[in-house]
C-alpha cells in the first residue's frame, strides 16, 4: 500500500512537471510574466509540501493503527485530547496562508510597477481597446493603428492602456504579462517588457459572448530597429482612419488585420481625465454609442 501511493505521488509529480513546459504562463518571456510565473511555482511547491505530508501522515496513521494490529478484547483509552497537537495543526494553515499572502501582494506591486531595470526607459504607451471581438491598438506617438496585431521593440518599457468599446474583457498575453480587464468607462494599465524577439498569442481571457473564442491577437517582439523601420513602412503605406472607417471597423464582429497612418484617439479619445465616464469622446452616430446604451441604463439603475 505504501509502495502504491508513493508511485502513484511520484507520477504526479512527474505529469506536472512535464506539463509546465507546455504551460504560456509558465514559460515566460519577459521579467512581468517571469514574476508571475515564479509567484505561480512557489505557491504550487507550497501546496505540494501540504499534500506530501498529509499522504504521508495518512500512511504512517493506517499502518500503526489499522485495526488488525490490535487484540479482539481491545478497548481505546479515554483521551482529552492534546493542547499542543490542537496548536500546532491551528498554527501551520495560519503560517502557510500568510506566506502566500505576503508574496502574493510583493508580486501584485511589483508587476503594478516598471519592471526592475526598465526604470529610464523611454515608455512606449500603446492604447489597447476592444470592440465586439476585435483588438484595436493606438500608437499615440508614433500616429499609427493597428487591428488584431501589436508590434513592440525587445527589451523596452510598454505600458498598454486599456479601454472597452462595449462589454468588458480582459487583455491577456501569457508570456509577457498577467491579465487586466478593459472597460468602457475608464482606462487601466498593463506592463510589460520583451526579453527576446519572438511571435506571442494574446487573447480576452473574459467571456463576452459568440466570438470569445476568437477574439486572439499577435504580439510580435523586435529590435529597436526594426520596430523603428516597420513604423516607417506603415507610415509610408498604409491609409489614414477616418471617424467614418473606424465607425464600420466598430460595427464588424470578426476582423484580421488592419493597419493605418493615424488613429482614433484624435476623434474619439480615451476614457482618461477630462474624457473619462460615459461615451468617451464618441459621436453621436449609432455606431459610436450602441454597445453603450444598455450598460449606462443598468449602472443609473443602480445607483
Amino acid at each position: 500500500m505504501k509502495k502504491f501511493l508513493m508511485s502513484i505521488m511520484v507520477m504526479m509529480i512527474a505529469v506536472i512537471m512535464g506539463a509546465c513546459e507546455k504551460i504560456a504562463v509558465l514559460d515566460p518571456k519577459g521579467p512581468v510574466a517571469k514574476t508571475q510565473a515564479d509567484t505561480i511555482i512557489f505557491s504550487m511547491l507550497m501546496m505540494l509540501g501540504v499534500l506530501l505530508v498529509v499522504y504521508i501522515l495518512f500512511i504512517v496513521i493506517i499502518n500503526k493503527y489499522r485495526a488488525s494490529k490490535l487484540p479482539e478484547d481491545y478497548e481505546p483509552p479515554h483521551e482529552e485530547g492534546s493542547k499542543w497537537l490542537e496548536i500546532i495543526w491551528t498554527v501551520i494553515p495560519v503560517v502557510i496562508v500568510t506566506i502566500l499572502s505576503v508574496v502574493t501582494v510583493k508580486t501584485t506591486t511589483a508587476v503594478e510597477t516598471v519592471p526592475k531595470g526598465h526604470e529610464n526607459d523611454k515608455t512606449l504607451v500603446i492604447y489597447a481597446s476592444s470592440s465586439n471581438w476585435k483588438w484595436h491598438f493606438s500608437y499615440p506617438e508614433q500616429g499609427i493603428e493597428t487591428v488584431n496585431y501589436v508590434n513592440i521593440p525587445t527589451n523596452r518599457h510598454v505600458e498598454f492602456r486599456l479601454y472597452s468599446f462595449g462589454p468588458i474583457t480582459s487583455f491577456w498575453v501569457p508570456q509577457l504579462g498577467g491579465q487586466k480587464y478593459a472597460m468602457s468607462d475608464m482606462v487601466t494599465k498593463l506592463n510589460f517588457v520583451a526579453s527576446s524577439e519572438g511571435s506571442f498569442i494574446g487573447k480576452n481571457s473574459n467571456f463576452n459572448g459568440e466570438g470569445f473564442a476568437g477574439m486572439e491577437f499577435e504580439v510580435l517582439a523586435m529590435s529597436d530597429n526594426e520596430f523603428n523601420s516597420w513604423v516607417t513602412d506603415v507610415k509610408e503605406t498604409a491609409p489614414a482612419l477616418t471617424e467614418k472607417e473606424f465607425d464600420k471597423l466598430l460595427e464588424i464582429e470578426h476582423l484580421g488585420r488592419k493597419t493605418y497612418t493615424s488613429t482614433h484617439l484624435e476623434f474619439r479619445p480615451a476614457p482618461e481625465g477630462e474624457n473619462a465616464g460615459h461615451h468617451h469622446g464618441s459621436s453621436d452616430s449609432e455606431s459610436g454609442t450602441h454597445d453603450h446604451h444598455e450598460m449606462d441604463m443598468d449602472m443609473e439603475g443602480d445607483k
